[in-house]
């Protein structure tokens, strides 16, 4: 099993960095968790295709994890030669969300139903709105939903993939939670969002400062890996940006309360998930 983050980014616009996004690469296929700008584009980058996804899997609805849906949406549909529904998983609302965008992409669907006179059917998605317990299951890859907490966005959603022995998390956006506690549990690999309180707090900019209360710091983030013996913390969704060469500063912060390995995302890092102990 292989993590690729195909976006370490945030809501605020980077020339370095993606929206949020993670694929796990499995025997199954491969898995993509959150669609944030630009998913398409790395996922090329890292050899991975829309039209090959076994599954999507949302960890939240914030618009900065799923912008890019609709682009998921349109090129699995035509790149595809006959009906290929694309499972997608979420929270609460996720059905809500497609329908959604399905409305917007209308216009385009009929243009391109009239242009190729092969292309005789719609985009499908068959979504399963989840919360907690096993969401897909196939060979040796168990998918596990777990809640987790970044009220007032509610519900939200993590992720635990199992398989060939090994574990990864996709904590998604949290604060420290017992949901995110139960399924970190022994994982191999931890792959969560994180902001620098230390930078953010002094600025005092109230839309800034807000994301305070309802996102892990670097710290609540190690101390959550700590908890839950996990192997590698990864680090990503970060806030704000490391400034080149800055990236020890993030993993001393981390090692202060966790000592496993941690490792700074950046786009296309491509980590194997094995067991460490």
């Amino acid at each position: 099993m292989q993590t690729i983050i195909l976006g370490s980014g945030s809501p605020l616009p980077d020339a370095e960095r993606a929206g949020p996004a993670t694929l796990v690469r499995t025997e199954i296929g491969d898995l993509l968790f959150d669609c944030g700008r630009g998913v398409l584009m790395r996922a090329a980058a890292a050899g991975s295709a829309a039209g090959a996804l076994r599954g999507l899997f949302l960890t939240h609805l914030h618009s900065d994890h799923t912008t890019d849906l609709n682009d998921v949406i349109t090129s699995r549909w035509v790149t595809s030669f006959q009906p290929h529904p694309l499972l997608i998983f979420g929270p609460a609302g996720t059905t809500w969300l497609l329908r959604a965008t399905e409305a917007i992409l209308e216009l385009d669907i009929g243009y391109r139903m009239a242009h190729h006179a092969d292309l005789r059917w719609r985009p499908t998605a068959e979504v399963t709105e989840t919360e907690c317990g096993v969401v897909l299951e196939e060979a040796s890859v168990r998918v596990t939903a777990g809640p987790t907490d970044h009220a007032p966005v509610r519900p939200t959603v993590g992720y635990r993939v199992d398989g060939g022995g090994a574990s990864v998390v996709i904590a998604g956006d949290t604060v420290p939670c017992p949901g995110l506690d139960v399924l970190c549990a022994g994982a191999d690999m931890l792959v969560h969002t994180v902001i620098r309180r230390d930078l953010i707090a002094p600025i005092g900019l109230p839309r800034l400062t807000d994301v305070l209360d309802y996102h892990s710091s670097v710290e609540d983030a190690a101390q959550t890996a700590a908890r839950a013996g996990v192997g590698t913390l990864v680090l990503t969704h970060l806030v704000p940006a490391p400034q080149p060469g800055s990236e020890d500063e993030w993993v001393e912060l981390a090692r202060q309360h966790f000592s496993g390995t941690v490792v700074v995302a950046r786009d296309l890092l491509a980590l194997d998930v094995a067991p460490e102990r």
